[in-house]
């Protein structure tokens, strides 16, 4: 009933906005062309009537027949005016009835085709309580914010609000939602990083001195993790230290797989800083000259030492096909010819649905005398 009442009162303002630049004016309709024409041949008689009696000349009798007719004449186009004046007010009058009758036609098609009058109104409080899937993210974060009201101390809660905070441009909470989590469920890489790229995004971009302090104990809850690496390495160069953003990112580069998705991310960051890319794990110049510096089984051990951590890279992550293959040859050139021919079979079953990555194996096993 209310939305029907607020309806028609909507309606009606719409009608009155119409209506009222088209409303009459005063005199509009009424013309005293007439009446003054009536009076203006009473006058015409009455001046016959006085020349006739000899009260007037004849020629103040011709003077005021003159001037009387150019007041009928003035008069005459005056009317001629109105005449067309009038089309203006049927134009009104056709404005004003389709205000008055296609406005809430429209308005009320409109509605019945696009609105739901059939369905009860529903409040707030029974929105929140929708399913996930039929709520928008707006009252999404309405329920979990009254959820965390209730229940300040649900850590939970905090990390669930605040990758969406994060998504919907809302820095700020989002850094207090991972604080919150911190000192609730405790530290660990996932809520560092999360705290340090929230204030980060806070910032601007800047990797701010409490950011830092977050990574920095996300990378020693796991000295691996190639997020916090990266923005304690872009601290370094934001703090004008690029020697030693680049060797961090250098280090990162050299542990990351050839197909990681933070790689190209990576690659700008060197050049940024001028050091050059490393573009897969491998010896570095220092290595190089390290090795000729060895005898020959200190070598030896030393490129054993590199395949068997080459080995291990690739079990822990068998997507690099170029590892793959390394680790064919790297075997084969030191003679153990049932590892290389064990490498082979691993990469066929790591890459079994790649027809392409499959060729490149049997072609690098026939090269090397592995069998196919």
């Amino acid at each position: 009933m209310l939305l029907w009442l607020a309806i028609s009162l909507m309606t009606g303002a719409a009608i009155m906005a119409v209506l009222w630049p088209l409303r009459p004016r005063a005199g509009d309709g009424v013309s005293d062309g007439q009446a003054d024409l009536a009076v203006y041949r009473d006058q015409l008689a009455e001046i016959e009537r006085d020349r006739a009696a000899g009260l007037i000349g004849a020629a103040e009798g011709e003077a005021a027949r003159t001037e009387l007719a150019r007041r009928m004449l003035r008069v005459a186009e005056a009317d001629a005016a109105d005449v067309v004046a009038s089309g203006g007010d049927r134009r009104r009058r056709v404005a004003a009835v389709v205000a008055l009758i296609g406005v809430p036609l429209f308005a009320g098609g409109l509605y019945f085709a696009l609105g739901s009058p059939q369905q009860d109104g529903q409040p707030l409080a029974a929105r929140l309580d929708a399913q996930p899937g039929q709520a928008d993210v707006a009252i999404l974060v309405r329920r979990v914010e009254d959820h965390l009201t209730a229940n300040p101390d649900d850590g939970r809660g905090y990390e669930v609000i605040a990758p969406v905070y994060m998504r919907v441009g809302r820095f700020e909470d989002a850094a207090r939602a991972w604080t919150n989590a911190i000192r609730l469920n405790g530290s660990d890489t996932r809520r560092q990083n999360g705290l340090g790229e929230a204030l980060l995004a806070q910032s601007g971009g800047v990797v701010t001195a409490e950011a830092k302090v977050a990574f920095e104990a996300a990378r020693t809850a796991d000295p691996a993790d190639p997020r916090a690496r990266y923005f304690l390495g872009l601290a370094a160069e934001q703090d004008g230290r690029p020697q030693e953003a680049a060797a961090m990112w250098s280090a990162l580069a050299a542990d990351s797989p050839a197909d990681a998705p933070w790689r190209p991310m990576l690659a700008t960051a060197l050049a940024r800083v001028g050091a050059p890319v490393v573009t897969a794990p491998g010896p570095n110049a220092q290595d190089v000259a390290a090795a000729q510096q060895m005898s020959a089984e200190e070598r030896g051990a030393m490129v054993r030492g590199m395949v068997d951590r080459l080995s291990q890279r690739l079990a822990e992550n068998g997507n690099d096909l170029d590892g793959w293959l390394r680790l064919m040859r790297a075997w084969n050139v030191l003679g153990e010819g049932d590892e290389a021919r064990a490498a082979a079979a691993k990469a066929r079953v790591q890459f079994a649905a790649d027809t392409q990555a499959l060729g490149r194996i049997d072609a690098l096993a026939r090269e090397l005398g592995l069998g196919s």
